[in-house]
């Protein structure tokens, strides 16, 4: 810990350090695209190096830190840091793969499946109209509504766009033509049960659901052992989405939601440098 300036009133601002649980290859890639960017766009000088901005942002980032304790940190604005991080995340954001090369990528390597499921990423409640479409009834709160396909390890491979939390897992898969998408690739998907209706093909469906219980309809014995099978095997999917809201900056989250989009996709190519890392 260490001093700055002091201040009237024999008071000091107090600088501490704080560990950055990222791998420097995450650090170098940041860095590096925004050197090349800072090159492109003919920007001869910043308030500090490349490097140095990419520790701030990613510290935003992964701890949620508060921008204007950043900036007083770094003896720079907390202007400066939000237009620093808002760079960062466009950069990023152009890097996020496209649904159709991404599934296409996959069969490529030999893949079979994915995984596909939606979660609720919190955010603050919403004054006026904007309240009501952000409540999502299923989990009872605030928040936004994303999509996300991995590979059968759990790997995010891909992440739609955020919509209003009170969206429907069928209906975001349907404008985002999943089922198009999936057959043009040649791959099948494996869902839980929220996805039943979104493949009406019984012959050669293209989504796996599995069965559901209804009060005049008990699941007979080989139906829960095909829902035990499929739970196993859908079961990667929820560590892919814990390497994305590792990033605590989604907790709750305070930004705008029409930039929640960028936000999440920026973070999706993160967390694959830090899982291909980790590999």
């Amino acid at each position: 810990m260490t001093n700055t300036k002091e201040h009237a009133g024999d008071t000091v601002s107090l600088v501490y350090q704080c560990r950055l649980p990222l791998s420097t290859r995450t650090l170098t890639y940041l860095a590096d695209l925004l050197r090349r960017h800072l090159k492109a766009i003919g920007s001869r000088w910043r308030a500090l190096p490349p490097g140095r901005i990419a520790v701030i942002v990613l510290a935003v980032l992964r701890h949620d830190q508060r921008l204007v304790d950043m900036a007083g940190g770094n003896d720079i604005s907390a202007t400066t840091v939000r237009r620093w991080r808002d760079e960062l995340i466009a950069l990023l954001d152009a890097k996020a793969a496209r649904l159709d090369r991404t599934l296409k990528k996959i069969a490529k390597r030999g893949g079979e499946v994915v995984l596909i499921d939606g979660t609720l990423i919190p955010t603050q409640r919403r004054t006026g109209k904007a309240n009501r479409p952000n409540y999502s009834g299923k989990h009872r709160r605030h928040g936004l509504h994303v999509l996300a396909l991995t590979d059968e390890r759990g790997c995010l491979v891909w992440i739609s766009a955020a919509r209003p939390g009170r969206t429907h897992d069928i209906t975001a898969a349907r404008r985002d033509r999943i089922l198009a998408h999936l057959r043009a690739a040649g791959l099948g998907a494996l869902a839980d049960l929220g996805f039943i209706g979104l493949d009406d093909d019984g012959d050669d469906p293209v989504v796996v659901t599995g069965f559901k219980a209804t009060r005049a309809r008990k699941l007979a014995p080989a139906e829960r052992e095909a829902n035990r099978i499929l739970a196993a095997g859908r079961a990667p999917v929820e560590r892919g989405f814990a390497h994305l809201k590792n990033w605590r900056i989604l907790t709750k989250l305070r930004t705008d939601p029409a930039r929640a989009t960028h936000l999440l996709r920026a973070l999706l190519v993160l967390t694959n440098i830090e899982a291909t890392t980790g590999n």
